[in-house]
């Protein structure tokens, strides 16, 4: 059983938020939201559970703890594992507290952290490929964010970091005709220049961002050739709409001034708790329902398989017997 003692907190660097927003922008096309909710939702969650990842690997390169990531899930398959230990899949079960009240009181008193339930979605573990030796690792992070317009420009104007995207309809980012969009043409209703990045696939399936120069109340069109359009970024908030047309679909898409998320995490500290073998997780867990209260969410969204903190091992032994593994 792990202790308050055991539990491992790592530093958190700005470089963790950008690798977890990449990742999360480079995957739009290909994952679905099992949490329902926000897309803008749903990018947070996914750069706060990468920059877990980026954490911990960095960690094992400190402490000269060798692993492997070459089987790490790609953004077309199913969610398989993160990392590989000793020849053992590793999946980091990732959890975002951003509540100012919670983390104030996880400073205060650790020991909630041990009550509290390590969940695995009930149909993830269940999914094909899976063996009893993969390990389920479990961490919290904590941080803030910054989601209202009101919360964003306070963030502007304190120069705190954002990253601002509009995230573009299913019908976009996903066509059902792998056919050309055309030579797209944008249109800023603004009285002042804007620059904004567009970022979707070519025909062959790869991501092409490209940055886009929009005058004032002029249209440009440009050059690249694009088959689906997954997300536009601006670095600074804009103050009107901005339209993008496709000739070949004969389709205007108009996107408001003030529907833009900002997916900026404002990471704070990582705490690794524990880890189980899948087979002692399923041992120690118990099914919980869909839409229960617990310490991470306010109502959970998916079936979940459940088990205390404090049942879970300290990292240290895993790191042991990773270094025994890998011999």
């Amino acid at each position: 059983m792990v202790k308050i003692s055991d539990f491992i907190r790592l530093p958190y660097t700005r470089d963790l938020t950008e690798g977890g927003i990449a990742y999360a922008l480079r995957s739009l096309p290909y994952t679905y939201n099992r949490m329902a909710g926000s897309p803008y939702d749903r990018l947070r969650r996914i750069t706060a559970g990468i920059a877990v990842e980026l954490a911990f690997r960095r960690y094992l390169t400190e402490q000269k703890i060798p692993f492997d990531v070459k089987g790490a899930t790609p953004f077309t398959d199913p969610d398989r594992y993160d990392v590989a230990l000793g020849g053992r899949r590793c999946d980091i079960k990732s959890f975002f507290i951003s509540y100012r009240r919670q983390i104030t009181e996880m400073k205060r008193n650790p020991q909630i952290i041990l009550d509290a339930p390590a969940l695995v979605p009930s149909d993830q573990n269940a999914a094909e490929g899976h063996s009893d030796k993969d390990i389920y690792l479990f961490a919290f992070l904590t941080g803030l964010t910054a989601i209202s317009l009101t919360d964003i420009q306070k963030a502007a104007a304190k120069q705190q970091p954002l990253y601002l995207v509009h995230v573009m309809p299913q019908t976009w980012r996903r066509p059902v005709e792998w056919t050309p969009l055309g030579r797209l043409v944008f249109k800023s209703e603004s009285a002042e220049r804007q620059v904004i990045e567009i970022n979707g696939q070519a025909e062959g399936g790869e991501m092409r961002p490209l940055a886009v120069e929009l005058p004032p109340r002029r249209r440009v069109q440009i050059e690249t050739e694009y088959f689906s359009v997954a997300y536009i970024h601006s670095k600074a908030l804009p103050n009107a709409r901005i339209g993008i047309h496709s000739p070949a679909r004969k389709q205007t898409y108009l996107i408001g001034a003030q529907e833009w998320g900002n997916i900026w995490v404002y990471g704070m500290e990582i705490w690794l708790a524990g880890w189980l073998s899948r087979a002692e997780f399923m041992q120690q867990a118990a099914p919980l329902p869909e839409g229960t209260r617990v310490f991470q969410y306010e109502k959970t969204r998916t079936k979940n398989l459940a088990a205390p903190v404090h049942k879970l091992k300290p990292i240290a032994e895993l790191l042991e017997r990773t270094k025994e593994w890998s011999k």
